[in-house]
């Protein structure tokens, strides 16, 4: 089983944005018994709850779930329990790299790496433009499936 896990700052606007999208994905393309999708967050302001109402109806728009959704805090054990870990941000990247400590996780990436657009994620919660990050996380979460079809064996 391949583990991802997509990680922002406060686990209500980005990262859930992503596990949705995601796993709309890998389920189109009938992977759902080969990829695992999560999303946690590096601060703790936002614990247990949905995520925001942006990412709700900008995810409902597009007939993307967000059944089962709730925020977590990224932990030390992220570290061993997934596969791809996938950073909205450089910020968000410092961040995991701080919470991992002497991890020498080798797939921490950051998400638009994966694009020809080599930036961050903005966040919505700040810019209030939800459209704008499905656009850019879909794209990212396309580019993600790419490469681990390409990465990955799947029998």
């Amino acid at each position: 089983m391949i583990r991802v896990l997509f990680v922002c700052l406060g686990n209500i606007c980005r990262s859930p944005m992503a596990e949705g999208i995601f796993r709309k994905l890998v389920h189109d393309e009938q992977l759902t018994e080969y990829i695992e999708v999560d999303s946690a967050g590096t601060s703790d302001w936002h614990i247990g709850k949905s995520p925001h109402e942006g990412t709700l109806s900008k995810l409902a728009e597009y007939e993307v779930s967000a059944e089962g959704m709730a925020a977590r805090q990224l932990t030390v054990n992220d570290a061993e329990d997934f596969d791809y870990i996938i950073g909205m941000d450089a910020e968000n990247i410092g961040n995991i790299h701080n919470i991992f400590g002497e991890s020498n996780h080798q797939r921490i990436i950051r998400f638009l790496d994966l694009t020809s657009h080599q930036k961050d994620v903005p966040d919505p919660y700040f810019t209030g433009d939800f459209q704008e990050t499905y656009d850019l996380v879909l794209e990212g979460c396309q580019a993600l499936l790419d490469l681990i079809k390409k990465e990955e064996v799947f029998s």
